[in-house]
Order: structure tokens, then C-alpha cells, then sequence
């Protein structure tokens, strides 16, 4: 039995009840944010669900290396569903461990660069001037370059691990927040409420983040959410290259990586397990953005 009070907030006619309604009416964007959700719980409850820990050396025995999916191990009652890698680690473990990483790497390297481009980008629409100059130069100069290219360029200066990786992936993504924003707040500032503001001597500051920064969230939502898996997938293409994670921090594209020189001898399962487990969450990632989009920018539906 669904209570009074449940009952009252599902039918309740606010903003929050509009936006679930319109987002969850298309069946599509539904299976993805369901899909996106169960490797969001994976990826967070990683140690709870894992069969072992897979860089624990101690429940690691090189005599299960590279056992096919449903073999059992040599010694105990541990059944390797989706088989071992080279150095005897659960595969399930080892993608659940390494999904953590690259989630968490894509999700905070895209809140970083957001917060930065967010900030530069209300400074220059509102400024105008040299300020907005300065800046937009700045982003022009960074999006002339292929994202990757960049990124390889940086980590071959700082080295391997979380941060560098991070910093590389902020570097490369900042820029196209920061002219979002600044398109909005061009529009945005010739407002009449704008205007008030002004009059009313508020300062620079609680202009931009009060009044500019609600009008300009909708569509920076939508490219944040689609950054997400786009820093997933560069982080991903960087460990497989090798200038990304170190082995003591693994993510999916490192994951791959391990496996590929065993493709050819038909140990498929040590990279196309952790391939599909990466092209299901930027699948999820991107069903999502698209029907956030639809549903923020309706006039866009469609396109």
C-alpha cells in the first residue's frame, strides 16, 4: 500500500514532479538512466560486491591466470565468472575496481573544469572588454587542438596517476563550458533584470552567480553530463596507450590494455569484458544527456 503522504508527492504538480514525468515518458532514456544507475551502484559498493579484491597479492595464485569464464580456481570454491586476467585476478573484480576509477576520474575531472569554465565564462560575457577578449582567446587556442592531442602532450610533461590525468582532462574541457556560458550571459545581461541589479548597486559577483548563473545552467547540464563520458572514454584511451593510470590504479582502459596482447591467442575475455563494461557506461551516460536535453531545451527534440 503507497501512503497518503507518498500518494501526495507523486501527484503533486511541482517543477521537480514535471521534469521526472517528462524524463521518464520516453522508454529509451529510462533504460539508460536505469542502466546507468546499476553501474553507478557498482562502481560506489565496488569492495562490498567484488568476489575478492583483486590487487589483494594474497588471494591472488598465478596458477588461475587466464582461466576461461566459469572456471573455478584451483584451490577453494571461487567460481571466476567472467575468467582471470595474466596474473590470476578475477576479471568481474578486476572491472568493478577499475569502473570505480574511471568513474570517478570522469565525474570529478568534469565538475572541476565546469566550476572553472562556469566562472571564466560569466566573468567574460559580463565583463565584456579585454576581460572577455582575454578569455575567449585563451579558449579559442585550446579548442584548436584535438582534445587527446593536448591531453598526451601534458601527461608526457607531468607523468602518470589520478591527478595528472585529472588535470589533463580539466585542461581539455573547461573551454567549452566557459563559451556556453559566455553566449548565455551575452543575451543574458541586456536584460531589464540585469538592469535592476545594477541599479541596486549589487555587486559583480552576486550578479553573476545570483542572477546570470540560474539562466545559464540548462544547457550547461546537458554538455557537462555528456563531458562525463567523454573524459571516461579519453582516460580510457590514454591507460590503453599507456600514459594514463599507473598498474596500481587501474581503470577500464587499463583493464584492456592488460588483455590486448592476448587477443590473438584467443584470451578474448581479459579485454572484451572490461570493453563492453566501458561501452555500456558511455552508452548509459550519453541516453541520459539526450533526453535531458530534450527535456530542458524541448525546441531541440528531434534534432
Amino acid at each position: 500500500m503507497v501512503s497518503k503522504y507518498t500518494r501526495k508527492i507523486i501527484q503533486a504538480d511541482t517543477p521537480f514532479t514535471r521534469f521526472l514525468q517528462a524524463y521518464f515518458s520516453s522508454r529509451v532514456a529510462t533504460v539508460g538512466f536505469a542502466l546507468l544507475l546499476l553501474i553507478l551502484l557498482a562502481a560506489l559498493f565496488a569492495p562490498l560486491v567484488s568476489p575478492q579484491n583483486p590487487y589483494d597479492l594474497e588471494h591472488l595464485d598465478v596458477m588461475d591466470s587466464r582461466l576461461e569464464p566459469g572456471k573455478s580456481a584451483m584451490e577453494g570454491n571461487l567460481t571466476y565468472l567472467l575468467g582471470t586476467d595474466d596474473q590470476g585476478r578475477d576479471m568481474l573484480s578486476a572491472i568493478l575496481y577499475g569502473l570505480r576509477i574511471s568513474v570517478m576520474v570522469g565525474v570529478t575531472s568534469t565538475v572541476i573544469a565546469l566550476a572553472i569554465g562556469l566562472s571564466l565564462g560569466l566573468l567574460a560575457g559580463y565583463a565584456g572588454g579585454r576581460t572577455e577578449a582575454l578569455i575567449m582567446r585563451v579558449a579559442d587556442i585550446q579548442l584548436a587542438f584535438p582534445p587527446i592531442l593536448v591531453a598526451l602532450i601534458l601527461l608526457a610533461l607531468t607523468g602518470r596517476g589520478i591527478d595528472k590525468i585529472i588535470i589533463a582532462l580539466v585542461t581539455v574541457q573547461w573551454a567549452y563550458y566557459a563559451r556556453t556560458t559566455r553566449s548565455t550571459a551575452l543575451v543574458e545581461r541586456k536584460k531589464e533584470y540585469i538592469e535592476a541589479a545594477r541599479l541596486l548597486g549589487l555587486s559583480l559577483l552576486r550578479i553573476m552567480f545570483r542572477h546570470l548563473l540560474p539562466n545559464c545552467l540548462p544547457p550547461l547540464i546537458v554538455i557537462a553530463a555528456l563531458q562525463v563520458a567523454s573524459a571516461i572514454s579519453l582516460e580510457a584511451t590514454l591507460s590503453f596507450l599507456g600514459l594514463g593510470l599507473p598498474v596500481t590504479e587501474p581503470s577500464l582502459g587499463l583493464l584492456i590494455s592488460n588483455g590486448f596482447q592476448y587477443l590473438m591467442s584467443g584470451k578474448y575475455w581479459i579485454s572484451f569484458f572490461p570493453g563492453v563494461a566501458l561501452l555500456a557506461t558511455v552508452v548509459a551516460i550519453n541516453l541520459v544527456a539526450d533526453q535531458l536535453r530534450d527535456v530542458l531545451n524541448p525546441r531541440l527534440q528531434g534534432q
